[in-house]
């Protein structure tokens, strides 16, 4: 199991009062929300070093991206049936 260690965070009650009936174990719940940020802001700091690094994407691979992360038979897809 991971280290953990006792924080104190502020929420606005409404949020606490949804969260709660969301699940019974808040620190969990937090947890994984906050694992979730982490990787989301470090995902966006990569793609803009990628960016620096080799141009914009194009839209063709912004379109085969989102074909990928729906998982339908996107350009992307299309082109490998060909």
């Amino acid at each position: 199991m991971a280290a953990t260690t006792r924080i104190t965070v502020t929420l606005p009650t409404e949020q606490v009062a949804e969260l709660k009936k969301l699940t019974d174990n808040v620190s969990g719940y937090v947890a994984e929300a906050v694992a979730r940020q982490i990787r989301h802001q470090l995902l966006g700091e990569e793609l803009r070093r990628y960016e620096e690094q080799h141009g914009a994407f194009t839209e063709e691979e912004l379109a085969a991206a989102h074909a990928r992360i729906s998982g339908s038979a996107g350009p992307a897809n299309a082109a490998d049936a060909a």
